[in-house]
């Protein structure tokens, strides 16, 4: 994990990834409009929703576009339905954060549990049996809630009563990504960022209901906790995902099967004409693509904003993606009914999300490799307090002595009575053990301020907020300069449609040309026809 780490942060275009994909997909996408001629094509002026045509049909005015008369929904009431629906979506992510608490209270209480469990394989795994269990209930809280959340989007989606139905769609796109992008990404946040980060000192705990002290790392970081919960939640929803996109279809055509062959005979759908075949096939979901576009969505999300801490994610991400469009493939082609094509410039909305996941994997990142992981603390022992401090390198050997400097050293007798072993170790090291150490840059137990942070700790904070600010700042800088370099338009594209507006141009050049040349031949002709009859006696 520490190779990985560093490679990071000294190759940080491998986060420009996610800049460079939609720069290519932006000329990709070019291309495709220019192919289907609809570079040009701009969505005529949506028609008024019938809902709002009924609630506000009493209310008119005039259309400054196209000069009708049409419903007009008041200011007021526009913005205290917005003020209620985002009260509404603030109401569920607090649900989140609440399935999330009920989480952390499963974890405090469940590895106390499994450290005085009677098998032994559990009790010495207490830590990694936790975190397992834990992650596996949440995915089943997270399935549950989204069944919730489409419900409860559809309802404040219709609360806010939009115009168009392009902003109805809009409008509950963002709904449904934010509800599930803050369920699937709630309980990671909280392992990258808050787990083992207030549970106290060793002496002054804080403890849960004044009882079940807060859950700690594992001893080996909070990365593996956080690859832990990402991986197995990756896992299990791509499997589950891709089960219900085919096994429902599936289960629901054979059950209309049955139904067929009961009401018709075994032979009966051999003689159906195709289109009936077709028919008797599942309809594709009332929201079209949108569930497919918010899976790709959230994937994306998943292997950028927290790359640095389960780099695998990429590559699962990958597998599930050839596995699904096979997949998809079979579904379109043999289980659903042929979908109705629209037209569509891009793909809307989606495209500003994935920009702004782009942004904050940045930021995320950032944050693990400077918060949750070691590198930080390494380097601030490697240049400023191990073997080669002052020498302006860390090569081979700087690092001697880091694990001792990393812990400090904690009297046992200081321990709260809640914390106060069942025996003093003289069974196991022949004598009592006096002293214990912990992972934390404390002064010693004699000191002038015992357990107060060292000087260590604040250079180490120090170094954090400033790699945080220059990381950002130079990702960002790339990130900019990529999206600046990379034109929007390919080449051959732009060079086809400059020849094509020059086509245009020569053509209404001649037309224009012809019709003047006409109108100027028609006077001449005209002012002949006048002088003969003036010269007629």
């Amino acid at each position: 994990m520490c190779l990985c780490k560093d490679i990071m942060v000294f190759y940080p275009e491998r986060y420009q990834i996610s800049t460079v994909f939609l720069e290519f997909w932006k000329r990709r996408r070019a291309v495709l409009a220019y192919d289907w001629d609809l570079i040009d094509w701009e969505e005529e002026e949506d028609e008024i929703r019938p809902q709002f045509e009924a609630k506000y049909s009493k209310k008119e005015r005039m259309n400054p576009i196209s000069g009708k008369p049409e419903p007009y929904q008041a200011f007021t009431d526009k913005y205290s339905r917005l003020i209620v629906s985002a009260s509404g979506i603030f109401f569920m992510i607090l649900v989140v954060i609440a399935a999330v608490f009920g989480i952390v209270i499963y974890r405090v209480i469940t590895v106390s549990t499994f450290a005085a469990f009677g098998w032994a394989l559990i009790r010495n795994n207490s830590q990694v049996a936790t975190t397992g269990t834990a992650v596996c209930i949440n995915f089943c809280m997270i399935m549950l809630l989204n069944v919730l959340y489409e419900k409860v989007a559809l309802l404040l989606t219709n609360l806010e009563q939009p115009r168009t139905e392009s902003e109805w769609e809009n409008s509950f796109t963002l709904k449904m990504f934010l509800f599930q992008f803050v369920n699937l990404n709630s309980s990671t946040f909280y392992i990258a960022f808050f787990l083992g980060r207030f549970t106290g000192r060793p002496g002054a705990y804080l403890r849960l209901i004044n009882h079940w002290k807060l859950e700690e790392c594992h001893p080996s970081g909070c990365l593996i906790d956080l690859c832990m919960q990402m991986g197995i939640i990756m896992v299990l929803k791509q499997t589950w995902n891709n089960f219900m996109e085919l096994g429902y279809p599936l289960i629901q055509n054979w059950w209309t099967r049955r139904r067929l062959r009961r009401e018709h005979g075994k032979n009966a759908k051999a003689s159906f004409p195709q289109w009936e075949k077709d028919y008797n096939l599942q309809p594709m979901n009332e929201y079209g693509l949108f569930d497919e576009y918010l899976e790709m969505i959230l994937q994306f999300g998943f292997t950028t904003i927290f790359v640095a801490a389960f780099p695998l994610a990429p590559l699962l991400a990958l597998i599930n993606n050839v596995i699904e469009i096979r997949l998809d493939a079979y579904k379109f082609v043999t289980q659903w009914r042929r979908p109705l094509p629209s037209q569509a410039k891009d793909i809307g909305i989606w495209y500003g999300i994935l920009e702004g996941i782009g942004i904050l994997s940045v930021i995320t990142n950032a944050f693990v490799i400077a918060v949750t992981s070691d590198f930080i603390p390494r380097l601030v022992y490697a240049y400023k307090y191990g073997p080669c401090a002052g020498q302006g390198r860390a090569g081979e050997g700087c690092m001697m002595g880091y694990v001792n400097a990393s812990l400090s050293i904690f009297r046992v007798s200081d321990f709260e009575g809640k914390s106060q072993s069942m025996t003093n170790g003289s069974e196991l090291f022949g004598e009592a053990v006096k002293y214990c150490r912990y992972r934390d840059y404390r002064e010693l137990p004699d000191s002038a301020e015992p357990y107060a942070y060292t000087l260590q700790f604040w250079h180490v904070l120090a170094a954090r907020l400033a790699f945080i600010i220059v990381f950002e700042h130079m990702v960002f800088s790339i990130k900019t300069l990529i999206a600046y370099l990379i034109p929007d338009l390919p080449k051959d594209l732009r060079d086809r449609m400059r020849r094509e507006k020059y086509l245009i141009q020569e053509m209404m050049y001649e037309a224009e040309l012809e019709r003047l040349q006409k109108e100027k031949n028609d006077k001449k002709k005209k002012k002949k026809e006048q002088a003969h009859h003036k010269e007629w006696p």
